[in-house]
């Protein structure tokens, strides 16, 4: 869904209902429950749309930039309303909308200035600044949609340059043309009076001069022209106001025509039979974007607008920066699927409803949020659970057939990934030695999920064996300190490591530290002083990953000749 509008100005408030006939009236989903709000809205949409021979929700966007994270909540909730309207026997279709017909507004910080001298071209006029496609609007389509196949969703994508081409729209834009009196009345209508103020606009001049159509100039491929004549039917002239010059078309002949987005949204809800269409929060305020295009579809186009339901934005943890698609420094759905698996990124999505926000994770929360993932597929599958975030398990596509036997913990894949260089199949061994009982196939795909994470976005994180001993270090520790680190030499000096096992070696390690008559809270801080004295020895942080896991992979040859002191 585009997302400019046509005036601006500022939204109505509930006080004004009686100035905004939509506002209460229109199929705005104002409240949801935190429990069966997928069941609610669902009922809302066959109550409204009870006898429909297929279900379309629809989703959208203009493709100026890098389609973000943000985006892609579009498509998550329009996808979870078509699985349960096929859950109830429905024929549904999820359409996505590509509005590439849109003009080029700005250039993007990660595309070159020059490509500022295609501004006002259609999307799909614009070269791809990398020249791997036929278009900067396909650039950005195609990472998109290659994102989708791998996430598993499947969409029906609609290219809106390719519709107005082929004539689809021309009758409906006729329409418009002709009640373009009521379409300027109806803008007008949810306008302040302090933003008509704002914009100089004489409301009658507004009225006359208002045309409901953008036109593409024939002689710059460009939109900065001015209608000047209209028949009443299908013909316009209109002035290149970069030429000067004039042209008369018929636009039912040369299609260099487009509705201007408020009116286009609701003629195509029309003709794409759209039942759900979901939106930012911005575009469900009270006689914001989504109430003007309902009136106008109903007053205009004759159809029912279809339930609309506004999300919130989505944060981000562990980036700095605020991200955005023009400034070029927005993450993708692809870059997401480095670090999250996509039935993991799908479960983030659908967990929450629309209204409430949530943070995807770049920093340590994605360990959590990986073993809520697989505690909640547990509890699922073992029917031992009704909570919500248990419950949206179900709206995940083959939820009933888990990937996995048993997952390995997201942590488990950065320690032991780094501790054995990344590589799959002695992690595998570990495992199996370990008596883990990992499903091999969870290890291979999230431990190179793991290595992007640190990789990417948390250098800092990455742990690495020293070289050489931390002289500097060990001149600083106390006699008592090194006798300990002296203990645990002289006990791998003698271990058999075919037959010493990880749970061996903790308790070796939680005992060294131990004092005859030593109280609890004692006990625990003699023990992190002497893991803090390790870590700095090996790896020179003041924690790492679980030491007796970490001693024992690495093995007691290198640890020995870092350990002496």
């Amino acid at each position: 869904m585009n997302d400019r509008s046509f005036l601006g100005g500022q939204s109505p408030d509930n006080k004004n209902k009686e100035k905004y006939p939509m506002l209460g009236s229109s199929n705005r989903v104002n409240t949801m429950s935190e429990g069966d709000w997928v069941g609610e809205v669902t009922d809302r949409i066959l109550q409204a749309f009870p006898d429909k021979e297929i279900y379309t929700c629809a989703a959208g966007i203009s493709p100026s930039g890098t389609v973000h994270f943000g985006n892609f909540r579009d498509v998550m909730t329009s996808l979870v309303f078509a699985r349960e309207l096929q859950r109830r026997g429905k024929k549904v279709r999820l359409l996505f909308s590509w509005d590439d017909f849109d003009r080029f507004r700005k250039v993007p910080a990660n595309v070159d200035p020059s490509f500022s001298q295609y501004i006002g071209l259609p999307l799909t006029s614009v070269p791809d600044p990398t020249g791997k496609t036929e278009s900067y609007a396909r650039h950005w389509e195609k990472e998109f949609e290659e994102a989708m196949r791998e996430v598993g969703i499947d969409l029906e994508y609609r290219y809106q340059t390719k519709e107005h081409q082929s004539g689809r729209y021309d009758d409906l834009i006729v329409k418009a043309m002709q009640s373009r009196t009521r379409i300027a009345e109806i803008l007008l209508s949810f306008m302040s009076d302090k933003a008509k103020a704002e914009k100089q606009i004489d409301p009658e001049k507004f009225k006359k001069d208002y045309y409901p159509i953008e036109v593409y100039s024939r002689f710059t491929g460009k939109d900065n022209t001015r209608i000047l004549d209209y028949d009443g039917q299908s013909t316009i002239t209109y002035l290149c106001l970069d030429t000067n010059q004039q042209e008369t078309i018929n636009f039912h002949e040369t299609h260099t025509v487009k509705l201007p987005w408020k009116v286009d949204w609701a003629m195509r809800w029309g003709a794409e039979g759209v039942v759900l269409e979901p939106g930012g929060h911005d575009h469900a305020s009270p006689g914001g974007s989504y109430d003007t295009s309902s009136l106008i579809a109903k007053e205009v186009f004759g159809i029912q607008s279809p339930v609309f339901v506004g999300y919130q934005f989505i944060g981000i943890r562990g980036l700095k920066g605020k991200m955005s698609g023009s400034k070029g420094n927005a993450i993708t759905p692809a870059q997401l699927l480095h670090i999250y698996e996509p039935e993991v990124l799908e479960w983030l999505y659908l967990r929450k409803n629309p209204h409430q926000v949530f943070d995807l994770a770049f920093d340590t929360e994605v360990y959590r949020q990986y073993d809520e993932f697989d505690r909640a597929m547990q509890e699922f599958l073992a029917e031992r659970e009704k909570s919500a975030h248990v419950r949206s398990m179900s709206f995940l596509k083959d939820a009933e057939k888990p990937k996995y036997r048993k997952p390995m913990p997201f942590k488990q894949a950065v320690a032991l990934g780094q501790i054995l260089q990344w590589n799959i199949a002695k992690i595998n061994a570990l495992v199996e030695k370990m008596n883990l009982d990992y499903d091999p196939s969870s290890v291979a795909e999230r431990v190179p999920k793991a290595q992007a994470w640190l990789r990417e976005y948390n250098p800092e994180e990455m742990i690495a064996l020293r070289d050489d001993v931390n002289t500097e270090y060990a001149a600083s520790m106390s006699e008592a300190a090194k006798d300990l680190v002296h203990q645990l030499s002289s006990f791998l000096s003698e271990a058999d490591m075919e037959t010493l096992t990880v749970e061996k070696l903790e308790e070796v390690l939680y005992h060294i530290p131990k004092v005859e008559g030593l109280a609890s809270a004692e006990l625990k801080k003699s023990q992190r002083a002497f893991f803090k004295d390790l870590y700095r020895l090996l790896i020179g942080k003041n924690a790492g990953p679980r030491l007796a896991t970490f001693v024992w992979a690495v093995g007691k040859e290198r640890i020995l000749k870092l350990l002496d002191i």
